[in-house]
C-alpha cells in the first residue's frame, strides 16, 4: 500500500472554514431521492441535510452509482449496495447523489458534474457497485447499455476510472475516497456473450479479469473490492454483496480511521471468502479521517 511520506493532519478541523456552500435545495433534493429509495422516513431528512451543511466546517459530498440491468451480465446486488451505501453517507453528514442503472452518458455526465463541483467539498467520496474492466492496462467502469464487440470497443462504452480519479486529485485541499466494487465476472473473456433475454453476441478477443492495479494521487485513497486481476463476489442470497456489507457495518464506528476501517473489511472479506477475495487500497492520503468523528471529534487507529 502507497502512503504519503509527510505526517497526517486533522482534514480541515479547526484550521479553516468552507465559505462556499452548496444551494440548500439541489443538497436536499439528492438527500431526499436518497432517503425514499432505501424506505427512510422524510422526518430524518433536515438532520441529515444540516449535517450535511455544516459539520463543523468541513463539507462532504458523494456519488453513489448502481449499475445492475445490464443488456449483458447483469447483476444483482449493486442497486441494493448503492442504495444502502447512500442512505449510510447521507447519515454520517455526505450530501449524497444517488444514480442508478446509468447509462454511458448518464454515468459519464455524473462523474463529470461531481468532479467539477469537487473543490466545493473538503471531503469526496466515490461509491460504484457494477461491472468495471480493464482494457490494455486502463480501468473502465461500464454502463448498463454497455455492449463491445471487442477489447478496442471498451474505451467508447464505459468511463475511464482512471480519468476522473485524476481530476479529483487535482483538487488542491480536503481529500477524495473512491470505492470500487466493481471487479465482477468479467463478462468479455472472449466466446459468446449470452443477455437475459437469450441474446448471443460474439466478443472477439480476451480481456483480463478484474481491474488493473492503479496509483493514487496525492490526497486520494482508491479502495478496491478485490486484488488488482482478482473476482468479486456477489452475496449469495442477493443482498449485499460480500464487500458491501463490510463495508456497510463498519462506516458507522465511532473514531475508526479510514485506513484501519478498510483492512478490517479487508481481514473480515477474506475470512469469509476463504482469501478467494482479499480487498485491496492505494493510498496517498496525507490527512486524517474518520467516517464518524469519536466524541472527541478525532480519528484513532484502535476503535472498536
Amino acid at each position: 500500500m502507497k502512503s504519503g511520506s509527510t505526517r497526517p493532519r486533522q482534514v480541515d478541523r479547526g484550521r479553516r472554514r468552507i465559505v462556499r456552500v452548496l444551494p440548500v435545495l439541489p443538497v436536499l433534493r439528492s438527500l431526499l431521492g436518497a432517503a425514499s429509495a432505501v424506505g427512510l422516513p422524510v422526518s430524518m431528512v433536515p438532520a441529515i441535510a444540516s449535517a450535511a451543511l455544516s459539520d463543523s466546517g468541513v463539507r462532504r459530498s458523494a456519488l453513489v452509482i448502481g449499475n445492475g440491468a445490464y443488456k449483458i451480465a447483469p447483476l444483482k446486488n449493486p442497486i441494493i449496495d448503492a442504495r444502502a451505501i447512500a442512505a449510510a453517507l447521507a447519515g454520517l453528514g455526505f450530501a449524497v447523489d444517488l444514480k442508478t442503472d446509468t447509462s454511458r452518458r448518464e454515468l459519464i455526465e455524473g462523474l463529470r458534474q461531481f468532479a467539477f463541483a469537487a473543490d466545493r467539498s473538503d471531503v469526496r467520496v466515490l461509491f460504484y457497485a457494477g461491472h468495471g474492466v480493464q482494457a490494455k492496462g486502463r480501468n473502465y467502469l461500464l454502463p448498463v447499455d454497455a455492449e463491445p464487440k471487442s477489447e478496442a470497443d471498451i474505451p467508447g462504452t464505459g468511463a475511464d476510472a482512471a480519468e476522473f480519479i485524476d481530476r479529483l486529485g487535482e483538487v488542491e485541499h480536503g481529500i477524495n475516497i473512491v470505492i470500487l466494487d466493481a471487479c465482477r465476472v468479467n463478462p468479455f473473456t472472449g466466446g459468446v456473450v449470452v443477455g437475459p433475454d437469450g441474446r448471443r453476441m460474439k466478443f472477439r478477443g480476451l480481456t483480463p479479469s478484474g481491474l488493473a492495479a492503479l496509483e493514487a494521487p496525492v490526497g486520494t485513497l482508491v479502495a478496491f473490492s478485490t486484488s488488482p486481476g482478482g473476482v468479486a463476489l456477489d452475496g449469495p442470497r442477493g443482498e449485499h454483496s460480500i464487500y458491501a456489507k463490510h463495508l456497510l457495518q463498519l462506516l458507522p464506528t465511532p473514531g475508526l480511521a479510514i485506513e484501519q476501517l478498510f483492512k478490517r473489511i479487508r481481514i473480515d472479506v477474506a475470512r469469509e471468502t476463504g482469501r478467494v477475495q482479499v480487498p485491496w487500497e492505494s493510498s496517498s492520503l496525507t490527512a486524517d479521517f474518520c467516517f464518524r468523528p469519536d466524541r472527541g471529534g478525532g480519528c484513532n487507529d484502535f476503535a472498536g
